[in-house]
C-alpha cells in the first residue's frame, strides 16, 4: 500500500510537471506569433511580399536572395538558406524570396487564431446539442442521436474537404450577407461543424448523467423550468467537462486548419498560415527543408502540447472528483 501510495505522488509529480511545461512552451508559442510585426519591424522584412531580387546581409557582405541551383544542369534558382542567427532570413527565404521565420510567425497567429475559434464555435454548438439530447430526451434525443451518427459516419477530412470546395472559389452567401473566400470565418466554420460530433458525444453523455442527479431532482421537484435547471444546474456541472475537450479539439482544428490551408482550401493568399507554408517549402524538401520543417515542427509541438494539457487537466478533474 505504501510503495503504491508512493508511486501515485510521483506520477502525479510527473504530470503537474508535464502540464506546467506544456502550458509554458504554450505560452512561449503565443507570445512569439504575436510578436510577429514586432520581429518583422527589427529585422526590416515584408513576409507577404515577392523579393526574388531582394539581397540581404551575410558576413558582412551583400547575398542575394535566390541563389545558382547547385544542380549539374541549373534548372533554376534556390532561395538562400538559413544562418540561424537572429537577423533578416535567419530561416532562410522560400521561393518566392519572403523571410521563412517572419512568416512562420505570422502564419500561427492565423493557425492558432482560426484553430482556437473553430474549437470555441465547436463546444458551444456540440454543448447546445448534448444539453437538448441528453436532458429531453424521447424523440429529441432520438433525432439528434441520429443526425450526429451520420455526420460521425463521414471522415473528417473528407468532410471538410467537401465543404471547403464549395466556398473557396466564391466564397459563401447568406442572403444579404456575403462571406468572400477569404476571410478566416468560413475555415473557423467548417472545422467546427466537422467535428461537433466528436464532442457533441461525451458532453451528451454528462448531461445524461447530471439530468438523473438528486439536485436536478430536487429543482423539478421544487418546480422549477426547464431553463432554469439547465442554465443554473446542467451547465455550470457541464462546464468542465467542455475545459477538458477544450485543448483537444484545439488540437484536431490546428491539424485540420493546415491539411486544409496545406490544400489550398483554408487560409487563402495573401495570408499565411503553418500549413500553407508547408505547401510553399513542398518543391523545396530537398535544398531547403527548412522552409517545410519549421512549421512542420510549430504544429507537431503546439498538438503534443495541447494534448498533454488536456489529458493533465482530465486527470485533475478526475481525481478531484474522486476523492469527492
Amino acid at each position: 500500500m505504501r510503495q503504491d501510495r508512493v508511486l501515485r505522488i510521483i506520477h502525479g509529480m510527473n504530470a503537474r510537471g508535464g502540464a506546467l511545461l506544456a502550458a509554458l512552451v504554450l505560452a512561449v508559442v503565443l507570445l512569439a506569433c504575436l510578436g510577429a510585426p514586432l520581429y518583422a519591424s527589427a529585422v526590416g522584412v515584408d513576409p507577404f511580399s515577392s523579393n526574388i531580387a531582394g539581397m540581404t546581409q551575410r558576413n558582412e557582405q551583400s547575398v542575394d536572395l535566390m541563389q545558382p541551383d547547385d544542380n549539374p544542369l541549373h534548372l533554376g534558382l534556390t532561395p538562400i538558406g538559413p544562418d540561424w542567427r537572429f537577423g533578416p532570413y535567419m530561416l532562410g527565404a522560400d521561393s518566392q524570396g519572403r523571410d521563412v521565420a517572419a512568416r512562420v510567425l505570422y502564419g500561427g497567429r492565423s493557425s492558432l487564431l482560426i484553430s482556437s475559434c473553430a474549437a470555441l464555435l465547436c463546444l458551444c454548438l456540440a454543448g447546445t446539442l448534448g444539453i437538448c439530447a441528453g436532458y429531453f430526451g424521447g424523440w429529441v434525443d432520438l433525432l439528434l442521436s441520429r443526425l450526429l451518427d451520420m455526420l460521425w459516419a463521414i471522415p473528417v477530412y473528407l468532410f471538410a474537404i467537401s465543404l471547403s470546395v464549395v466556398t473557396v472559389g466564391h466564397g459563401l452567401h447568406l442572403g444579404p450577407v456575403t462571406i468572400g473566400a477569404d476571410n478566416f470565418l468560413i475555415p473557423i466554420g467548417i472545422i467546427a461543424l466537422v467535428y461537433v460530433p466528436y464532442a457533441a458525444r461525451p458532453l451528451r453523455a454528462r448531461v445524461l448523467s447530471l439530468s438523473r442527479a438528486e439536485f436536478v431532482t430536487a429543482a423539478r421537484g421544487m418546480g422549477a423550468s426547464d431553463l432554469r435547471i439547465v442554465m443554473r444546474e446542467i451547465l455550470p456541472n457541464l462546464l468542465p467537462s467542455m475545459v477538458v475537450l477544450a485543448p483537444l479539439v484545439m488540437a484536431l482544428c490546428l491539424l485540420a486548419e493546415s491539411s486544409l490551408s496545406f490544400l489550398s482550401l483554408g487560409v487563402q493568399a495573401p495570408a499565411a498560415s503553418w500549413g500553407t507554408i508547408i505547401q510553399d517549402g513542398e518543391g523545396l524538401l530537398y535544398t531547403r527543408p527548412a522552409v517545410a520543417i519549421a512549421p512542420g515542427l510549430a504544429i507537431v509541438v503546439t498538438v503534443l502540447c495541447l494534448n498533454v494539457l488536456g489529458n493533465a487537466l482530465r486527470d485533475h478533474l478526475d481525481g478531484r472528483g474522486q476523492a469527492g
